[in-house]
């Protein structure tokens, strides 16, 4: 192994990625798949979090950061609940993993793609600001309304890890409209719609009987029936929005991109629509629930990406080396 210098660890010290950047390169394949890793722990940490909720160990661990007054992880005379609870929080730090190598590969990369690692940062503060929220979840007995928004900031960051993923697949170039401005717009409409849709998810849950722990637990003061009927109206509007988007994108002739993505999402909200509808008729047993909230967020990756395919970003050609004139180079 070479020696190890004084002036190395200085600089590990100051800037460590630029120490990593100089001495490892990454593959492109290697830099989309720790991005992806990213986005694969953003769904995880979302489902754990419902098991957390599903099994009621929300207030297994009763205090934050630690997990009791006294210790930081349960103690030998703690219970399943305070486990479940537990490991949700150890979770974070595999998400911080992912969020962290996805940062790394960015910035080892050659070229240094700048927007790509500040998008992976973007996730990191992302992350710290909803452990924080989760904490507060806690600390207030899982107040419906933090609970909510602490879904709603695990569903900013599936978008920002989404979006990172994109970009590590595509240039640096000016990004080219692939479909004209109508279209973008009734795609943004879609977008609002589906937001719109998860956030009034979240209030179902709020209102619903899975309160997260067995004690007595503050609910949204809302009709839970009429509440869901609101949900399940939005998700139709969701779903006419993307066939109308579908046959908008086949009018034009669009590129087969945007056009299978918007296929994709419909195919993906009937899925959620069916998970949706048995658990409502079979009044929201756990497992179910637990499926719709996985579907909540495949729902929103499709979404994203039909986004994101309306416009391609081409890699920036190489600045080409001046020639030097041959008549300068004569002895």
């Amino acid at each position: 192994m070479p020696n190890v210098t004084r002036a190395d660890v200085a600089q590990a010290v100051r800037n460590p990625l630029a120490f990593i950047a100089e001495r490892w390169t990454p593959s492109p394949r290697t830099v989309q798949r720790a991005a992806l890793s990213a986005v694969v722990m953003a769904v995880v940490i979302v489902v754990t979090g419902g098991a957390v909720r599903l099994t009621g160990s929300g207030l297994g661990c009763p205090t934050w950061p630690k997990c009791t007054d006294q210790s930081l992880t349960p103690t030998g005379e703690m219970n399943f609940h305070s486990a479940v609870e537990f490991g949700n929080r150890m979770l974070t730090y595999v998400l911080c993993a992912a969020v962290g190598w996805a940062i790394i590969a960015a910035r080892a990369a050659s070229p240094w793609r700048r927007s790509v690692t500040r998008l992976g940062w973007v996730q990191f503060w992302v992350v710290m600001g909803n452990a924080v929220l989760g904490g507060i979840v806690v600390l207030v007995g899982l107040n419906p309304y933090t609970v909510a928004a602490h879904f709603l900031l695990s569903t900013a960051l599936l978008t920002v890890a989404m979006t990172t993923w994109q970009r590590t697949r595509e240039g640096d170039g000016e990004p080219r409209p692939l479909v004209g401005k109508a279209v973008v717009q009734l795609t943004w409409l879609l977008v609002v719609a589906a937001g719109a849709l998860v956030a009034v998810g979240t209030v179902v849950t709020g209102a619903g009987r899975h309160a997260g722990d067995s004690s007595d637990v503050e609910r949204i003061p809302l009709n839970w029936t009429m509440i869901s009927q609101l949900h399940a109206d939005l998700a139709w509007v969701v779903v006419a929005l993307t066939v109308a988007l579908w046959f908008v994108l086949k009018a034009v002739d669009a590129p087969v991109g945007p056009r299978n993505r918007a296929r994709d999402l419909f195919l993906v909200l009937m899925a959620q629509g069916i998970v949706g509808y048995v658990q409502y008729f079979m009044k929201t047993p756990e497992a179910l629930v637990a499926l719709h909230m996985f579907g909540s967020c495949l729902v929103w990756i499709a979404v994203v990406r039909v986004l994101l395919s309306l416009r391609e970003r081409p890699e920036v050609a190489a600045p080409v080396p001046a020639q030097s004139d041959p008549a300068l180079t004569r002895a």
